[in-house]
């Protein structure tokens, strides 16, 4: 008897080709629909053909965004998959796949489940995937109208016939399903949610876009690099409804002083990349700095140095955006850690960069941007948009000293002032200077604004009660998922957790929450980037680190062994 009545974790793998996205994409909406609380994560090869992608659905009656190492059912495609997640198949792993296409590799857990002989008897091979989802729905328990009905939408174009023969073989997977949950005495959680317009299913690329459109941004100016691509591409698909100017450029450094010039003539603009696209950037970022034009970038990170691992996770760019660029001025990073803050962080870093006039990181990584699950649509909303803009006067200075270090900010053509800009050093009305009087006042201006951030810099979100707690066990970024369920799984008062969704510039009161605490950071890279920097910032020693750099994410089930490690310690 197999019961999954608090959180089911399926496992799809199979060679790239094969149509795994295709069968997870139209599993997830049809499961949204039916009411479950869902949330899956992706990991796939960096090849257009062959090698091993999997990814990962759960479903659960609380709501997770959390990745589980363990496998309930693995659904496998290709024997390839039987390898690649040997390590997470336990003997209570139900395993479907088709028998004559494993010969050695087969065992008692295994299902003999033919989906290509099931999609030929329907007409062709090119039904397989839609076999396969009916034989998901069908051990879920899903109607089968459900699925009948969301395949006439989707082939509706195509014809009668495509839509008759894709039902065919919806059934015919769906009776199997039905059949082997029957045999095996399969018990799945009931949906915990009713459908509603209100939750929407998204991945992390759509949630950034969403918040990059509710930013009022305008102009987007990138060189395609896996994984800061997807931003591009929604923002893109968006382009005419939004009026959003996009320019695929024909390298880096050309992407951000499109985006440089576009935000000096008045435009809200990003630019979006991974890192070795955002060290071509750099030069550009001590530009923005020295001009003193607004920039947001987003910064999707995966494993380094060079080209690593182009299609897999990691968060070893927190440094990179730190100290980018030459010279010394204001900046602010953000790292946002749900899809509900991803819509969040796009209006907040717009919101920064155009008003105190500087260059802003939002972080990502590849694991946030291709997790889906739900969201509520509350959560999206139209902020009120301050305009940093004013209109100039005849006498206007771009860099007019100020008390805070901000200077009013005009435009060319809005007023009768003339913007006058120049990345050499120069005095109030933009006019190159050698003066080193001159030279100190404005590298001051540019760095007094740092006061400012840091007063009103967010503060982290708290995860359990600070009050009882005696361990705080801190992370930032796509983690935040893992820390809430770890946290909870756990259930120890006595240990709390803090999530960064802003690492630069820190707080002051966050020097204040770490006192008289044991302090452990989760971290997925090789050294512990946020570790040293809060021991920077804060003047507090930081042994406690919880390190991955493998290139995968974090799972539950490694996290709370690691934490009780150190709790028995």
């Amino acid at each position: 008897m197999f019961h999954y009545l608090h959180d089911l974790a399926m496992v799809f793998g199979g060679e790239a080709g094969q149509g795994l996205q295709t069968v997870t994409e139209t599993l997830l909406r049809i499961l949204k629909k039916g009411g479950y609380n869902l949330f899956s994560c992706t990991e796939y090869m960096s090849r257009i053909r062959g090698g091993c992608n999997t990814t990962e659905i759960r479903i659960t009656d609380k709501n997770r965004k959390a990745y589980l190492g363990r496998i309930d059912m693995l659904f496998a495609l290709s024997p390839l998959a039987v390898d690649h997640l040997e390590s997470r198949i336990s003997p209570e792993t139900l395993l479907f796949a088709e028998k004559e296409k494993f010969s050695g590799k087969w065992s008692e857990q295994c299902i003999d489940t033919p989906w290509t002989k099931f999609a030929h008897e329907t007409g062709s091979a090119v039904f397989t995937n839609t076999v396969a989802a009916g034989v998901v729905l069908g051990i879920i328990g899903t109607p089968l109208e459900s699925f009948t009905d969301y395949l006439r939408e989707q082939f509706a174009e195509k014809g009668d016939d495509i839509v008759s023969k894709n039902t065919v073989a919806a059934k015919l997977g769906y009776d199997f399903g039905r059949r082997t949950a029957l045999e095996k005495d399969i018990l799945l959680p009931p949906p915990t949610a009713r459908e509603s317009s209100s939750r929407l299913l998204m991945d992390g690329n759509a949630a950034l876009g969403i918040g990059a459109i509710a930013a009022g941004c305008n102009f987007i100016s990138t060189y395609p690099m896996s994984p800061g691509t997807g931003l591009l591409t929604f923002l893109a698909s968006k382009a005419k409804t939004f009026g959003v100017v996009v320019d695929q450029a024909e390298d880096e450094i050309a992407a951000i002083n499109a985006a440089l010039g576009a935000s000096y003539a008045g435009a809200r603009a990003v630019v979006t990349t991974s890192g070795g696209g955002f060290d071509l950037m750099q030069e550009g970022v001590s530009l923005a700095g020295m001009i003193e034009t607004p920039m947001v970038i987003h910064l999707a990170q995966r494993p380094g140095p060079a080209t690593g691992l182009p299609t897999r996770t990691e968060q070893g760019d927190l440094n990179l955006a730190l100290y980018a660029g030459h010279g010394d001025f204001a900046r602010a990073i953000l790292a946002p850690g749900t899809l509900e803050e991803l819509t969040e962080a796009m209006p907040h870093a717009f919101s920064l960069a155009n008003k105190f006039q500087i260059p802003v990181f939002v972080l990502t990584d590849q694991y946030l941007l291709d997790a889906i699950t739900t969201i509520d649509a509350a959560c999206i909303k139209q902020r009120p948009i301050a305009e940093s803009i004013i209109q100039t006067g005849a006498d206007y200075q771009r860099y007019a000293l100020s008390d805070d270090g901000l200077s009013p900010r005009g435009v060319p053509g809005y007023g009768e002032g003339v913007v006058r800009i120049d990345s050499d050093e120069h005095d109030e009305q933009g006019l190159i200077t050698e003066s080193f009087v001159m030279r100190h006042r404005m590298v001051e201006k540019r760095l007094r604004r740092k006061q400012l951030l840091r007063e009103t810099a967010l503060l982290p979100t708290i995860i359990g009660s600070l009050e009882e707690a005696d361990t705080l066990v801190i992370c930032w970024g796509s983690n935040r998922g893992l820390l809430e369920e770890v946290l909870d799984t756990l259930g120890n008062k006595k240990v709390a957790g803090l999530h960064f969704c802003q690492p630069y510039p820190l707080n002051p009161i966050v020097a204040t929450l770490l006192e008289n605490k044991k302090i452990v950071v989760v971290e997925n890279n090789a050294t512990g980037q946020l570790a040293d920097l809060l021991s920077l910032e804060t003047r507090s020693r930081i042994p406690g680190r919880i390190l991955k750099a493998t290139g995968e994410p974090f799972t539950v089930e490694e996290m709370v062994n690691e934490l009780n490690k150190l709790n028995h310690a």
